[in-house]
């Protein structure tokens, strides 16, 4: 086998990228009489993983001159006030982008359906409402989700020819998984999303010119699996026995052969903040 590594996409130095265009963009607006963007958070329950999502989040907001707004509510504050604290941000002109940090806390009969279905459309920052999701599906102008948006700037990186490629997406999730086979799908990628009762994702993987892992489970897809030369995506960020973070595929072996390759971390998860950024960007200036 081939000892040459895969060429890295790295999502923190284009995230920065990303982040430093946007802060120009706003300094450039408010120059010239745009309103200065602002990004919601929405925080329920002390969830220690949340509360750090959340940090990264309002402290990216500052780098760029965004106004951030947040509100954080106790674990048992109940459907009803959650829902009426999104409505108010909704009627706030200040507020251009909205993120309720999800999964929110068990046990309290949270919908979270419901929750992501009252925040405004043209708020909604992590494209997660069900009309955006429909728009996406049809293919019309309308908040892409975070993570698989940069899973996309990540791919363009690479310079790949999409058209007529082969991709294979490891995961069904809503917030990955279905709508980053969507995006490929609009390039005109053959798109297969496998997931747990694919009978053999190893023959699935190895005919794929784009791997898109994101399905939470460490090493999962083995690096044996990657076709030579393929773009490999890891969304996953998983600890393995030795506490180490990891992503859904096996790096070292998988980037032996593939030609360009996300690492875990750095790769794509500094995107989906940037790409919220930009969610918020657009939906403040939007005609």
């Amino acid at each position: 086998m081939s000892t040459t590594l895969a060429q890295i996409l790295d999502g923190k130095q284009l995230s920065a990228q990303v982040r430093a265009q946007i802060g120009e963009q706003i300094q450039a607006g408010m120059g010239a009489g745009k309103a200065r963007p602002g990004l919601a958070t929405v925080l329920v329950g002390d969830d220690p993983a949340s509360h750090i999502y959340v940090r990264n989040k309002r402290r990216a907001c500052d780098e760029t001159g965004m106004q951030n707004f947040h509100i954080e509510l106790a674990e048992d504050v109940g459907q009803a006030a959650l829902l009426q604290q999104i409505v108010e941000l909704n009627l706030n002109p200040e507020v251009h982008g909205i993120l309720v940090q999800l999964p929110l806390p068990k046990g309290f009969d949270y919908d979270e359906n419901q929750v992501l279905a009252t925040i405004d459309p043209a708020k909604d920052a992590d494209g997660f409402h069900p009309a955006n999701q429909g728009a996406l599906m049809q293919g019309t102008p309308a908040p892409i989700p975070c993570t698989p948006k940069g899973v996309m700037q990540l791919l363009a990186e690479s310079g790949m020819e999409l058209k007529g490629k082969r991709a294979v997406v490891v995961g069904r999730s809503n917030i990955v998984g279905k709508p980053v086979a969507l995006l490929l799908l609009e390039q005109h990628c053959t798109v297969t999303i496998c997931h747990s009762r694919t009978t053999d994702l190893a023959a699935e993987v190895a005919n794929a010119d784009v791997v898109v892992a994101a399905v939470g489970v460490a090493e999962l897809v083995k690096g044996a699996w990657i076709k030579p030369g393929a773009v490999v995506l890891d969304v996953g960020i998983n600890r393995n026995a030795d506490g180490k973070l990891v992503g859904d595929v096996e790096f070292g072996p998988a980037a032996a052969r593939a030609g360009w390759i996300t690492p875990v971390p750095g790769g794509v998860g500094p995107m989906t903040i940037a790409m919220l950024l930009q969610n918020t960007l657009e939906a403040a200036w939007r005609d």
